[in-house]
């Protein structure tokens, strides 16, 4: 049997079955979209390997319809602290059992764990299929036509005809090498070794992470569950540690004595990198996750980038897909996510500055630096709203800069949202999720939201606003007695706005300035957004309405 007569046609591919991959595709069953998964493992791989996401990343995880699952299995952390050479704290960056996404701003977990919840969800979903034990050969898209992928398993070669294809198969991406794209080095390589561990033994931990700054033996310590820890060390050497290494090694943290309930459930070298790759989107073909983007562990961000990534391509792919809209909306995603990873990088690119300070002659002066800025007031603060900043402006996001009597547009986060209103106003931040009230039921705001566009507002839409709203299939709800304790009428105050439009992955697109008539920057998306496939006379009409507010 050919190849050619051995195939079959589906909307959307997903190379890769990991946390993105999977996770890429519930977003997209969501949204009615059918994929197929090709993953060369036929069951989870067993070994620990991310550990640690934020409040951002469970918001992502609840809209992918894992939320309780999740938080089943997750472990509140309170942050990370910054260590010298004999365990002393040079600085600590706290993190809330409760942050402006509605969940604990650092949460531990074991990987295998995640992943087998995300692939019972998975099997859950009719819009999606995994075809474990395949390996992908080839990934092509001649002009605009299907993209080909072409897979091999047991019974020979087949083919797949795709509408898209989403790259989420790692560092050694398949995906990548087909699109041309090419690494960009941003010069951190280090080789570590990586100890995952069970043990019921006490355990000297403060519940969060520890970085040893020590360029001679820099380390990192974490708690993941109850009887699970990681430590990781750059050493010198890449040999295995025998019992009493070990010993030596973790003596500041647990006394491992020879009858020990002890158990070494990993212990494996890595080399952290840091690299971003030239392009990540050709014609319909995708990276996502560690095909994109490789960062260093250090501030644990390296799992929550591509969930990230999934988040933000697949509610426009959905669009472009399902509704016709303009394909240029494809093209923010790369613009979008982008500055964003390469900002991520370069924070766990300092970060693991700081805890080795370098081989040369000026390591003891760059730690002693270090020493002296984290104690300046609101530095740790600050370090640590900017792990997720505000996306830079684009099309989908209207920033209007307004000198105010004490500055540009915007404020401090306030209660609910704190970290979401940055010094440009809301616009390009996240919406805060409170816990709201309807009809006597307590319920995340974003179970209010749905799955699409939504509009919050302090004051009653003008037939305009409400008309580009429709045409957006957008909700509309109200912030006053929403049982929020006035966070979101808060919110939008702090960020001079009488509503904010929110796009499906909670961004705020664009705002209606206090004491104004419309949203700011309809021109810039409305033709991006507009959709071509109008089910009734009556959608056609708002929809209209939507592209003649590009005029204005």
């Amino acid at each position: 049997m050919t190849v050619e007569h051995n195939s079959a046609e589906v909307p959307v591919v997903i190379v890769g079955a990991g946390p993105v991959g999977v996770t890429a595709a519930l977003l997209l069953a969501r949204r009615g979209i059918r994929t197929v998964v090709l993953e060369r493992h036929r069951e989870v791989y067993p070994l620990p390997r991310a550990v640690a996401t934020d409040d951002e990343v469970r918001r992502i995880l609840q809209a992918a319809g894992v939320r309780a699952e999740f938080a089943a299995i997750a472990r509140p952390a309170r942050g990370l602290r910054l260590l010298d050479a004999g365990h002393r704290v040079m600085a600590e960056f706290p993190r809330a059992a409760q942050g402006a996404h509605g969940f604990p701003q650092t949460s531990m977990f074991d990987q295998p764990e995640l992943e087998r919840v995300l692939r019972n969800a998975l099997a859950r979903a009719p819009e999606c299929e995994l075809r474990g034990g395949v390996e992908v050969v080839g990934v092509e898209q001649d002009g605009d036509g299907p993209v080909r992928v072409t897979y091999r398993d047991d019974e020979g070669e087949h083919l797949l005809r795709a509408d898209a294809v989403l790259g989420c198969d790692g560092a050694g991406s398949l995906t990548r090498d087909a699109i041309g794209a090419a690494w960009e080095d941003l010069h951190f390589e280090e080789r570590w070794t990586v100890i995952d561990v069970r043990t019921s033994l006490p355990v000297r931990c403060w519940e969060g992470v520890d970085q040893i700054c020590d360029a001679e033996r820099p380390a990192t310590f974490m708690r993941i569950g109850e009887d699970r820890y990681r430590w990781e060390f750059r050493l010198r050497d890449d040999s295995e540690l025998d019992r009493e290494r070990l010993r030596e090694l973790l003596a500041p943290w647990v006394d491992l004595v020879h009858s020990a309930d002890f158990e070494l459930l990993r212990q494996a070298q890595y080399t952290f990198r840091a690299r971003i790759a030239d392009r990540w989107r050709r014609g319909r073909v995708f990276l996502l996750g560690d095909a994109a983007h490789l960062t260093p562990p250090f501030v644990g961000q390296g799992l929550c980038a591509g969930l990230r990534d999934a988040y933000n391509l697949t509610w426009k792919l959905a669009r472009v897909l399902q509704q016709g809209a303009d394909e240029l909306l494809l093209d923010t995603y790369e613009s979008e996510r982008k500055p964003h990873a390469r900002h991520v990088i370069r924070l766990a690119v300092a970060m693991g500055w700081a805890m080795t300070g370098g081989q040369d002659g000026a390591a003891a002066i760059r730690r002693g630096v270090l020493g002296a800025a984290v104690r300046i007031p609101g530095v740790t603060a600050a370090a640590a709203r900017d792990l997720s900043p505000a996306l830079t402006a684009g099309p989908l996001v209207r920033r209007r800069v307004r000198l105010g009597g004490r500055g540009l547009v915007g404020g401090r986060g306030l209660v609910g949202g704190r970290g979401l209103v940055g010094r440009r106003g809301l616009v390009g931040g996240f919406c805060p999720q409170p816990w709201v009230s309807v009809g006597g039921r307590r319920t995340r705001l974003d179970e209010l939201l749905g799955d699409s566009f939504a509009v919050l507002t302090a004051v009653p839409l003008s037939p305009s606003l409400k008309a580009v709203a429709d045409g957006l299939g957008a909700r509309i709800l109200s912030v006053a007695g929403l049982g929020d304790d006035g966070s979101l009428a808060e919110w939008l105050r702090a960020g001079r706005a009488d509503a904010a439009l929110l796009r499906p992955d909670r961004v705020v697109m664009d705002i209606v300035p206090s004491g104004g008539r419309d949203f700011t920057g309809t021109a810039d998306w409305a033709s991006l957004l507009h959709t071509t496939r109008s089910p009734s006379p009556s959608q056609q009409t708002v929809e209209k309405t939507l592209l003649r507010s590009t005029t204005r």
